[in-house]
This record gives structure tokens, C-alpha cells and sequence, in this order.
């Protein structure tokens, strides 16, 4: 598969998750800005992906990053992002989302566990209702301390 083929577009993941299901595949789903991808990410993305069969990264796009982050970021594109995402051997699909959360593209993956990092409490993890109500499972990963885009941002 190219790079860009596992860059979904979010209209479109609907049919790739209905292909996924009936081949009763278990679909991990995350999300993040990814500005600055860094080894915590990498470690982080690859604990996920070892949680199920297929992950799915659900990617804030630049005008959401804008929103929750301030007007100096993204630094790096959402296409750009989305290209190093993809990139990674145990990233199955990127999706753009333009939202603030991924509440919207959660309904649609409806994964079967949903993973963050051990920065958020599983009560502030959007989407885990969705999850826990149709049987899924929210799991929080470890977070790798000093490793954050902020953290490497005020080193500059």
C-alpha cells in the first residue's frame, strides 16, 4: 500500500471500516495533533497498535490545531503530518478531522478500544462513552515523560 493511500479522507473511512469489520478485525483508535513527531509519539503509537489489528490515527487538522493550540501552530502542515503518520509501519489509516475533538469521527470508526495517553484521565477521554456503550474498551498508555512537542518547542 502507498504512503497516501492509508491517508483516509473522512467521508470515505466509513467504507474502509465497513470492510474492516467483516473481516472481524479489531480497530484501535487514537488521535492527536502529531505537530512534532517525536519518540514518545513513535513508542506510543506502536503500544496502541499492539493493542488490536488495525490502527486508525485520527489527526486534528490545521485549523483545529490552531484553535486548541494557538496561532503559531501547527508547525508542520495537517498533509505533512498526515505523510509522517502514515508512514509507520504499525499506522494502518490517518484520518483529518477538523473538529476539536473526534467525537464525530469516533461514531463512525465505533473502534473496538480506544486508546490515549496516560496524560488524560479515562473520565475525560472523548469518546469512551461511545466505546464502553458498544462493548469497546478505553485504554490509557503510559505517557513518556519529557517527550511532548511543547516540551521540545520551549528548547527553542
Amino acid at each position: 500500500m502507498k504512503l497516501i493511500d492509508k491517508i483516509i479522507h473522512i467521508y470515505k473511512i466509513a467504507d474502509v471500516i465497513k470492510e474492516l469489520r467483516s473481516s472481524s478485525r479489531q480497530i484501535v483508535f487514537t488521535n492527536g495533533c502529531f505537530d512534532i513527531v517525536h519518540a514518545g509519539h513513535v513508542t506510543y503509537l506502536s503500544q496502541a497498535k499492539a493493542l488490536g489489528d488495525i490502527l486508525i490515527v485520527g489527526l486534528n487538522s490545521d485549523a483545529s490545531v490552531k484553535r486548541l493550540k494557538g496561532d503559531d501552530r501547527p508547525i508542520n502542515t495537517e498533509q505533512n503530518r498526515a505523510l509522517v503518520l502514515a508512514a509507520f509501519s504499525f499506522v494502518d489509516y490517518v484520518v483529518i478531522f477538523d473538529e476539536d475533538t473526534p467525537y464525530e469521527l469516533i461514531k463512525q470508526v465505533q473502534p473496538n478500544i480506544l486508546v490515549k495517553g496516560g496524560d488524560w484521565q479515562a473520565s475525560e477521554i472523548v469518546g469512551a462513552d461511545l466505546v464502553l456503550k458498544n462493548g469497546g474498551m478505553v485504554q490509557c498508555l503510559n505517557f513518556v515523560e519529557g517527550l511532548s512537542t511543547t516540551s521540545i518547542l520551549d528548547k527553542i
